[in-house]
């Protein structure tokens, strides 16, 4: 027998529910199906992150003594976007890298530039280092501003945030990095024959010693995608980013991966975007994964908005956003993997790794100065998932 008030409750509950329901329009309606489909994806919290359980010691190698030729290597490469100018920033990350890991296991180098790179640049980087080095120059129609924007449009945007003073504005070069970094670097004919990268940027510090291939981890527990310092966007750069993301969900709701990590970039499903993502300067990456279907048409969703060139900020359509946002949405929480024992820093947010790790690592940083948690970092968002 149903008691009056729980007869009260029933009836308030199909009231309310059908205030709900009507109170989208159809498109809406359709969307709120998506990403509710998306929201019962989410796996329940297992408790630990898979990389507090640490590199397996079968991976590791003595240190200061360099692999031999035949020693297991993965397919990859490091990444370097650069411009002649950044020559000395790039020798300094370079040499860094060198010192703390690829002197012993030596995998190639790529580098990219919208222009030819000069004999000076070539000469000083080779001096560097004597793993394989090659230079590309980046087809034109992959860099420039495409001529489907509509560039009076693309000059108010501009005009705007220069007023408003954000940082790079004004700057049309800034923007075709961003567009570059997100949808077109992984189609560079250098890199078609590598699985994996590790991007590298001009002036950027590695604090500490590398005794393990960071690769073979990649590719032996199926990561796509790895990080060091996770943050949040700036609020007022994010005003519409996430309405077409989940315009792409609603139209392809069969590419969005089961078990994702939409939790890290939403805390209501899917609805709004928490503005968290994975600070780019840093990955490590599957080139497979950029190439796949499912992120080649999410790319190319954003792209056509127009967005990298009208939205009225400087960050919101860069490729951290993207990156993140594609890698949460695309592949399984569990194939995005926080690298917590690699000391790095890119003003002004910097890793240093903690306790045991930074005394195995050697590394020179201050463990007191590290960005995992605080109030404007996302790692605990990201610990969240499992």
């Amino acid at each position: 027998m149903m008691t009056p008030m729980r007869y009260v409750l029933l009836v308030l509950g199909i009231i309310i529910s059908l205030h709900f329901i009507l109170s989208f329009s159809h498109e809406d309606y359709g969307r709120a199906t998506s990403i509710s489909r998306i929201s019962n994806q989410i796996k329940g919290s297992t408790g630990r992150p898979p990389y507090m359980d640490g590199v397996p010691e079968e991976y590791r190698h003595p240190a200061d003594v360099a692999l031999p030729p035949s020693a297991r290597r993965a397919n990859a490469t490091f990444v370097l976007l650069a411009r002649n100018g950044d020559l000395n920033g790039v020798m300094m990350s370079m040499k860094q890298m060198e010192d703390r890991f690829n002197k012993k296991f030596q995998y190639p180098y790529v580098f990219l530039n919208e222009e030819p790179f000069s004999d000076e640049f070539k000469e000083r980087i080779l001096e560097l280092t004597d793993a394989p080095v090659q230079f590309g120059l980046i087809p034109r129609d992959h860099w420039y501003q495409p001529d489907s924007i509509d560039e009076a449009k693309a000059t108010a945007a501009r005009e705007q945030m220069v007023k408003n003073q954000v940082i790079y504005g004004g700057s049309v070069p800034y923007r075709n990095m961003c567009r570059y970094n997100s949808g077109f670097f992984f189609r560079h004919e250098l890199l078609q024959n590598y699985k994996y990268y590790w991007r590298i940027e001009p002036d950027v510090t590695y604090f500490c010693d590398l005794d393990y291939d960071p690769f073979l981890i990649m590719q032996d527990q199926n990561k796509v995608y790895g990080f060091t310092i996770s943050l949040y966007e700036y609020e007022a750069t994010i005003p519409t980013l996430w309405d077409a993301v989940k315009d792409f969900i609603s139209e392809n709701p069969d590419l969005i991966e089961e078990g994702n990590a939409m939790g890290f970039v939403s805390d209501n499903g899917g609805e709004t975007y928490n503005r968290c993502h994975f600070w780019s300067n840093f990955e490590l990456g599957d080139l497979d994964f950029w190439r796949g279907e499912a992120y080649m048409k999410f790319f190319e969703h954003l792209d056509s908005k127009g967005g990298f060139y009208y939205e009225a900020s400087s960050y919101r359509w860069g490729d951290a956003p993207v990156h993140s946002i594609g890698a949460a949405l695309l592949a399984k929480k569990e194939q995005i993997h926080f690298f917590n024992d690699i000391g790095y820093r890119h003003n002004p947010f910097q890793h240093c790794p903690q306790g045991d790790l930074h005394k195995k690592g050697k590394c020179w940083c201050n463990p007191k100065d590290n960005f995992d948690y605080e109030w404007y970092s996302c790692l605990a968002r990201y610990d969240k998932l499992f």
